[in-house]
C-alpha cells in the first residue's frame, strides 16, 4: 500500500512538473507560416516579406524562402492547397491553369500601370476573382504585388520595331500555358525555362531573350548577357500575396485585421520602391553599355489585343470584363 501510494505521489509530482515546463512553453508557440517565393533574397519583395514578418510577429512566426529554394517556380499553389506551405508569392497565370477565367488577368496590354492593378482587386470586379479563388482553390488573395513592367531584354543586336520583327526569337518564358501564349502575343518563339536558368541561357545561346521588369534584370544581372532592352511594356508584373484559406478562417478577427493591413503596408513599400528604381534604370543600363529603346507600342498592342481575342483563352473570360477592368 505504502509503495502504491510512493508510485502515485510520484506519478502526480511528475506529470505537474510536465504542465509547468510544457504548458509556458505552448503558450509562447506561436503558428509558423512557411512562405515560398521564386524571387532572390536580394529581391525588394524579400524586404516586403520580412516588413510583414516583423509586423504580424506578435501573432506568427513567417518563415521566408527565396529562390524557389522550398519550392519551384509554379508549384508553390499547389503546395499551399495540399497544405505543405501557409504562404506563397503566387503568379496569376499558375491561378488561370485551374481556373480558366483568371486567364484575361494574365493577358497583354490589360492593366495600364501599377495604381491601376491595385485599384483593379480593391474594386467589386476584383472581389469576384478573389471569391473564385477561395472557393475553388483554397487560397485568400491578400493583394497584388507589384514588380514592375515587362520589358523585352534580347543578346542579338536586332532592332525591334513591330512585333514581326520578334518572328524567330527564342525567349525565355516560364512554363505553362498562360506565360507562353504571352510570348507568342508579342510575335516571338516562348521557349519555357526556369527563373534560376535565365542568365547561363543567355550566356550559351540557349535563349535569345527573355522578358522581365527592369529591376528583376538588375537582381539577377541578365544585363551582363544582354545587349539591349526594348520598352515594349507588355504586361504589369504582379504576383498576388496568397495565403492558405483555412489559415486564414482559422484566425480571429483581429488577427485577420492585422495581418491584411500588414500586408498593405508592406506591398505599398514595395510597389514605392519598385517604381522609384524603374526610373533610374534606364539610365544605369544605358551607362552599362545597353541600348535601350521603345519600339511601336501601339502595334505592339493591337498585335495581341487581337491574338488573345482569337484565342480559346478569350473563351472563358467572363462577359464584359475588358470593359469593366478599362473603366476602373
Amino acid at each position: 500500500m505504502t509503495t502504491n501510494i510512493t508510485r502515485r505521489g510520484l506519478l502526480g509530482a511528475t506529470l505537474a512538473t510536465t504542465a509547468a515546463f510544457s504548458l509556458p512553453a505552448l503558450a509562447q508557440d506561436k503558428p509558423v507560416l512557411k512562405f515560398s517565393a521564386v524571387f532572390s533574397e536580394q529581391d525588394i519583395r524579400a524586404q516586403m516579406t520580412k516588413m510583414l514578418a516583423e509586423d504580424i510577429s506578435g501573432s506568427f512566426k513567417l518563415e521566408p524562402y527565396y529562390g524557389g529554394n522550398l519550392f519551384k517556380q509554379g508549384t508553390e499553389l499547389v503546395a499551399i492547397q495540399r497544405g505543405n506551405l501557409q504562404m506563397g508569392n503566387i503568379a496569376p497565370q499558375d491561378i488561370s491553369n485551374q481556373i480558366p477565367e483568371w486567364s484575361v488577368l494574365t493577358s497583354a496590354y490589360l492593366f495600364r500601370d501599377a495604381q491601376h492593378v491595385t485599384k483593379f482587386f480593391q474594386s467589386e470586379t476584383g472581389a469576384e476573382f478573389k471569391k473564385m479563388a477561395d472557393e475553388k482553390l483554397g487560397v485568400t488573395i491578400l493583394g497584388p504585388t507589384y514588380f514592375g513592367a515587362r520589358q523585352v531584354g534580347l543578346k542579338p543586336n536586332k532592332k525591334i520595331t513591330t512585333p514581326a520583327d520578334m518572328a524567330g526569337i527564342k525567349l525565355r518564358m516560364p512554363g505553362g500555358d498562360a506565360w507562353q501564349f504571352l510570348g507568342s502575343a508579342i510575335g516571338a518563339n516562348p521557349t519555357p525555362m526556369a527563373y534560376a536558368e535565365v542568365y547561363t541561357g543567355l550566356q550559351t545561346g540557349a535563349i535569345d531573350g527573355q522578358d522581365n521588369p527592369l529591376p528583376n534584370v538588375k537582381n539577377m544581372k541578365f544585363y551582363e548577357v544582354m545587349s539591349q532592352i526594348v520598352l515594349t511594356s507588355h504586361l504589369i508584373g504582379y504576383d498576388l500575396l496568397t495565403i492558405s484559406s483555412k489559415i486564414w478562417k482559422d484566425m480571429s478577427p483581429e488577427q485577420q485585421k492585422e495581418t491584411q493591413a500588414a500586408a498593405d503596408k508592406a506591398m505599398k513599400w514595395s510597389e514605392d520602391q519598385h517604381l522609384a528604381q524603374e526610373k533610374t534604370l534606364v539610365e544605369e543600363f544605358k551607362a552599362a553599355g545597353l541600348d535601350i529603346y521603345g519600339p511601336d507600342v501601339d502595334a505592339f498592342r493591337k498585335f495581341a489585343q487581337e491574338k488573345y481575342l482569337a484565342s480559346d483563352l478569350a473563351k472563358s473570360w467572363p462577359q464584359g470584363i475588358l470593359e469593366k477592368v478599362a473603366a476602373i
